[in-house]
């Protein structure tokens, strides 16, 4: 009993105590909570694969296979991702209307949880970009200067200078970028739908794309003022070139004309 006495009232009883309560504790949780919570999101996860693989039965499967493998209609769709599906289901472009040179915008078929079950099954056939977060593509959070120069660099020969669209080879085009939601901006750079190219982190990382949608969103506005006088369009130096040159020019020859008639009606006088 002594012994047992004066090992109680060693200095280091308590701390030895409160570790062995802290490690019991912390046991406890790591094997029962999220356990709970893993379970309940696994349960989740796999509820909408599976009304997402019925959905994709009766409006995908046909071109694209039952699988995702792709056919003669059809790309394969493994790989592909969630933001590819939310991107292209999102705006209407798919399911495909008709056979074309490429997949037009158009209002959507499906509610928004539907193509986040779609997304979540086409997910499931192999890793891809991913839904971004809504900070991701937040406006607010990028520096529109910088994304101009970005813009310039790696989107103006299909769009335009200010996103104003435009056409491409072989009857396809680069859509008019107006009123376009941010999100689907964010994940067409990701995934590069159609003739676009895609532009990863590693190439464009999140902060720039979100830099070239505060660009976008700032001289697409109506607020946005035209330094230059009238934007005509905003189509860039070219067109723009070409309709001063067509109109001015053409204006001044229409001028010279009529006041070298002028000059020799008066002579004649």
């Amino acid at each position: 009993m002594k012994k047992l006495s004066a090992r109680r009232r060693h200095p280091l009883a308590a701390l030895v105590v409160l570790l062995l309560a802290l490690g019991a504790t912390g046991w406890a949780y790591a094997a029962l909570a999220p356990a709970e919570e893993a379970q309940a999101d696994n349960s989740a996860q796999s509820l909408a694969i599976e009304e997402g693989k019925k959905l994709y039965d009766v409006g995908c499967a046909s071109c694209h296979g039952s699988g995702g493998q792709g056919g003669s209609d059809g790309p394969s769709l493994v790989g592909v991702g969630a933001a590819a599906v939310d991107f292209q289901v999102g705006t209407g472009r798919m399911p495909l209307q008709q056979p074309g040179p490429q997949a037009e915008e158009k209002p959507n078929e499906y509610t928004q949880a539907e193509i986040d079950q779609l997304a979540a099954y086409v997910a499931s056939l192999g890793p891809g970009p991913a839904v971004p977060e809504d900070s991701s593509y937040d406006p607010a959070e990028g520096d529109a200067a910088r994304g101009g120069e970005l813009f310039r660099t790696n989107c103006s020969q299909c769009h335009n200078f200010t996103g104003q669209g435009g056409a491409l080879t072989d009857g396809k085009e680069a859509p008019d970028l107006h009123n376009t939601n941010p999100r689907y901006i964010y994940e067409a750079m990701t995934t590069g739908p159609a003739n676009m190219p895609s532009f990863p982190d590693a190439t464009l990382g999140e902060q720039e794309k979100r830099d070239i949608i505060a660009w976008l969103n700032t001289v697409n506005t109506s607020e946005s003022a035209n330094p230059g006088g009238f934007s005509l369009g905003g189509y860039g130096p070219v067109s723009e070139g070409l309709f001063a040159w067509t109109f001015g020019i053409g204006l001044c020859i229409a001028c010279a004309v009529w006041i070298g008639a002028r000059t020799a009606k008066a002579r004649k006088s």
